[in-house]
């Protein structure tokens, strides 16, 4: 079992910044990686950044590149999501996900995560 939960999300003006953290807890040696994905209503739950849980390796959503920045602390068991410059469009559920499979690159469709956080509110005023 693993155990995601998220936190750190609000309401920020366009132009600010938030950052994300999710707490990892359970069996974390299974853990291949953590991405986050975000969900806007009434649209589909998508990709925004990734991260290998040992090797480090990123990636990240076109629309937020330059923009966001995921991180990890293994010691802490904590993911994060550092948001810089957000929009109104950046606007959503932000989620946290975990993927048990071991791969050559890092996944971007919510099939491959085997876990999920509760969610945590990202609201951008313009």
């Amino acid at each position: 079992q693993v155990q995601l939960v998220e936190s750190g999300g609000g309401l920020v003006q366009a132009g600010g910044s938030l950052r994300l953290s999710c707490a990892v807890s359970g069996r974390t040696f299974s853990i291949d990686a953590m991405g986050w994905f975000r969900q806007a209503p009434g649209k589909e739950r998508v990709f925004v950044a990734g991260i290998n849980w040992s090797g480090g390796n990123t990636g990240y959503a076109d629309s937020v590149k330059g923009r966001f920045m995921i991180s990890r602390d293994n010691a802490k068991n904590t993911v994060y999501l550092q948001m810089h410059s957000l929009k109104p469009e950046d606007t959503a559920v932000y989620y946290c996900a975990a993927d048990l499979s071991w791969r050559k690159a890092l996944s971007k469709t919510t099939y491959d995560y085997d876990y999920w956080g509760q969610g945590t509110q990202v609201t951008v005023s313009s």
